[in-house]
């Protein structure tokens, strides 16, 4: 015997709300249909769902059975609904966010933990890009938005950038590395020791490269290369190495006294940490909110450092 599920959903709330009109309200339905319902209900299965002449309404053996049916349908549907509704406010759903490894792993991460403290519901699908792979996936709707530093001007009209925190990047050691703690130094100190490059398609190994050129050292000394921050932390931890990264990471890692920054100029890479999203895309209200969430973050991050004088 098939049955509509609609007619056991009422059957539970009559049931739950304890009477007819009671649970035709809780449905949002009159009365009488609910009333017509229930009697289909007991046509078609033979029976009386409710025994006569009781007030308030007491199910049957059958009704009361049906009903735990039509509980789960009720529930399901009272889920459904929350969820469209957590959706359409951006705290229920996914956001699809990509970014260069170094940022992602080194401050974007904190971010992502902080705003899944606060909505716990929202799942984050985070993948690692550089700017061109990210741009491709965005035009293709398969991101909601990339974090990550561009030069603003070089963008299509098809991209909207909005720079978060600007570029900055310093040479970063362990914090009792021979360089470490001195009040200055020259540019050709930091050629004596071994380097941790780059990947070579990232940003800041171009950056490394215009830094060599610019002190006239064509060569140095590589000792690693790698794009995970895990790794390359580890290895500036246990060696004399050098490297360069950008100075919000190193900012959230010197307050855990992991590596600290040399007082030696780089350069400004004419390059901003912000957010890439497309211009005529309508985004989900979770990447909204996310976004939100992450701009604001990064002002706090901006007033932290300008606090700490850095």
């Amino acid at each position: 015997m098939k049955f509509d599920p609609r007619h056991l959903e009422m059957l539970a709330a009559i049931v739950e709300a304890g009477g007819l009109t009671e649970g035709a309200a809780m449905l949002g339905k009159s009365q009488p249909s609910v009333s017509r319902s229930i009697a289909f209900l007991e046509r078609r299965i033979g029976q009386r769902l409710f025994e006569p002449k009781r007030r308030p309404l007491r199910p049957t053996e059958i009704g009361l059975l049906l009903a735990q049916e039509g509980k789960r349908i009720l529930e399901a549907g009272r889920a459904a609904s929350a969820l469209a509704d957590g959706v359409a406010r951006g705290v229920a759903g996914a956001v699809r966010v990509a970014g260069t490894p170094i940022f992602m792993d080194g401050v974007i991460s904190g971010v992502i933990a902080d705003f899944q403290g606060r909505h716990p519901n929202v799942r984050i699908d985070q993948s690692y890009a550089y700017a061109e792979e990210a741009m491709e996936k965005i035009a293709q709707d398969l991101l909601d938005l990339a974090i990550l530093p561009l030069r603003p001007g070089t963008l299509s009209d098809e991209f909207a950038f909005c720079q978060i925190l600007p570029g900055r990047n310093v040479i970063a050691c362990r914090t009792d590395h021979p360089l470490a703690g001195r009040a200055t130094l020259k540019s050709t100190d930091v050629v004596r020791y071994p380097w941790i490059a780059p990947p070579a398609n990232s940003p800041l190994f171009h950056d490394l490269r215009a830094f060599l050129d610019r002190i006239d050292q064509r060569e140095m000394k590589i000792g690693f290369t790698g794009g995970s921050l895990t790794a390359v932390l580890n290895v500036l931890s246990g060696s004399d190495s050098l490297t360069v990264l950008p100075f919000s990471v190193v900012f959230m890692l010197q307050r855990r006294n992991r590596i600290a920054a040399l007082p030696v100029e780089i350069g400004d890479p004419n390059r901003h940490l912000g957010i890439l999203t497309r211009r005529s895309a309508k985004p989900p209200m979770t990447a909204r909110r996310f976004t939100e969430f992450t701009m604001s973050r990064f002002k706090e991050i901006e007033r932290e450092i300008a606090a700490a004088g850095a």
